[in-house]
């Protein structure tokens, strides 16, 4: 499982494990399973797809940025 955190200048929307997060990066969308390589990505308007073992959730967002490392994903948004 990912441990993924997803938090605003005000708050933490999110934070558990999921199996897979699907991001609307700058240079297109792009999901984030299991072992993924590190990353850092910058994030334009659109919506984050999470899927945990309960079902899926949606959070909407106008521009954001991301980090990938270690089956460990920060989601920094707007």
């Amino acid at each position: 499982m990912l441990k993924l955190r997803i938090i605003t200048p005000s708050e933490a929307l999110f934070e558990g494990e999921v199996e897979s997060v699907t991001l609307p990066g700058t240079a297109g969308s792009f999901t984030v399973l299991y072992n993924h390589a590190p990353i850092i990505s910058s994030l334009e308007s659109g919506r984050v797809v999470v899927k945990t073992a309960n079902g899926t959730q949606e959070y909407a967002l106008n521009s954001g940025f991301a980090e990938v490392e270690n089956n460990n994903i920060t989601v920094c948004i707007e």
